[in-house]
C-alpha cells in the first residue's frame, strides 16, 4: 500500500510543529520540519543564518532532507503521511527573496509529487513568535505564506486553509478534511 503524502505549510510560526506534534501523539506517521536542523548545525559552524548568508546552499541541504523524508515515507504501511513543510516550499521561499529558482530545483519538486491536498497554515499574529531559528516578522511571514499559497497552487494542489482554533480543533479539522475530500 502506498501511504498519501500529506503537506502541512505556511508561513514562520503559523502552528505547523503543533499540530504536526498532535498527529504524532494521535499515531500518525509524521516527518518533522527539517530546517531547524540545518541552521542548528550552520549557527554551530558560524553562520548565523545560512539562509541569508548562502540561499542555495541552504536550499539545496533542505531539498536533500526533504527528499530523505519523501523517501522515507515510502516505507512506512501508514495509510497517511504527514509532512511539516514539502518540497515546494524551497522553491517559494526563493521566490520569497527573488532569487532565480534553479531549473533542477524544479524538476525535482514536479518529479516529488504529494498528495493533492495541501494544509496551508495562515499567518496568525497572537501566537507569532521569534526564536534563534526564526527570524523573520509577523509581515515578512505573511509575505511568505503568500508566496506558498500561489506556489502550491501553480503546482496544481488543491489547498485547504486551516482555521485559527486549539491545536485539537486544528488537527480535526485537518483530519475531517481528509475523509471529506477523499
Amino acid at each position: 500500500m502506498k501511504s498519501r503524502k500529506i503537506v502541512i505549510t505556511g508561513g514562520p510560526s503559523t502552528g505547523k510543529s503543533t499540530v504536526i506534534k498532535e498527529l504524532k501523539n494521535r499515531q500518525f506517521a509524521c516527518f518533522d520540519e527539517v530546517s531547524r536542523e540545518i541552521i542548528k548545525k550552520a549557527q554551530q559552524e558560524g553562520i548565523e543564518q545560512l539562509f541569508l548568508a548562502d540561499p542555495l546552499l541552504f536550499s539545496r541541504k533542505l531539498i536533500e532532507g526533504r527528499l530523505k523524508q519523501y523517501y522515507e515515507a515510502d516505507q512506512t504501511d501508514q495509510p497517511l503521511v504527514f509532512f511539516d513543510r514539502g518540497i515546494p516550499d524551497v522553491n517559494a521561499y526563493l521566490r520569497y527573496i527573488k532569487q532565480p529558482v534553479p531549473d533542477k530545483f524544479e524538476k525535482i519538486t514536479r518529479e516529488h509529487p504529494y498528495d493533492r491536498l495541501v494544509f496551508i497554515m495562515p499567518p496568525w499574529e497572537e501566537i507569532y513568535t521569534n526564536d534563534a531559528e526564526r527570524y523573520e516578522s509577523f509581515n515578512q511571514a505573511q509575505l511568505i505564506h503568500n508566496k506558498l499559497v500561489n506556489y502550491y497552487k501553480e503546482l496544481g494542489y488543491f489547498l485547504i486553509f486551516v482555521p485559527f482554533g486549539t491545536v485539537e480543533k486544528r488537527v480535526d479539522y485537518i483530519l475531517d478534511s481528509i475523509r471529506k475530500y477523499s
